[in-house]
């Protein structure tokens, strides 16, 4: 699966297991096991290890403390649609680790915005 031009995960590493779905569904629901249960093991994949550190240190639900991403999709009343929601998420899990946050550079408001606010400050009071 590919997560960005260069980084790329198999598809081995993935574990995949329908299961039956909660919710609406009528009959279907109970006979056909049509959500997606995924899961990914971080640590045993071939990701680079800055990616791998930054999944580990993100504080997020869907990750495991043993390293693992779970990813539960029953959206969709079909299997595939089920599927391709847990892939695309999955996708955007690795992506945004991908991505570095830009740090805040510290600003300070200018002299005219100051005098503008303590104007309309002394406007609205009268």
């Amino acid at each position: 699966m590919k997560i960005s031009d260069n980084i790329s995960i198999d598809d081995q590493a993935i574990e995949i297991s329908a299961i039956r779905s909660q919710g609406a569904g009528g009959q279907n629901v109970n006979k056909v096991s049509s959500a997606i249960h995924l899961r990914f093991d971080i640590k045993a994949s071939n990701l680079p290890e800055t990616y791998k550190q930054r999944l580990l240190d993100k504080q997020d639900q869907r990750i495991s403390k043993d390293g693992v991403i779970i990813i539960k999709a029953q959206s969709y009343r079909s299997r595939e649609k089920n599927l391709d929601d847990a892939l695309n998420r999955l996708r955007a899990i690795l992506r945004e680790a991908g991505t570095v946050a830009k740090k805040r550079r510290p600003t300070r408001p200018s002299l005219a915005a100051k005098r503008k606010r303590l104007d309309s400050k002394k406007k609205h009071s009268d």
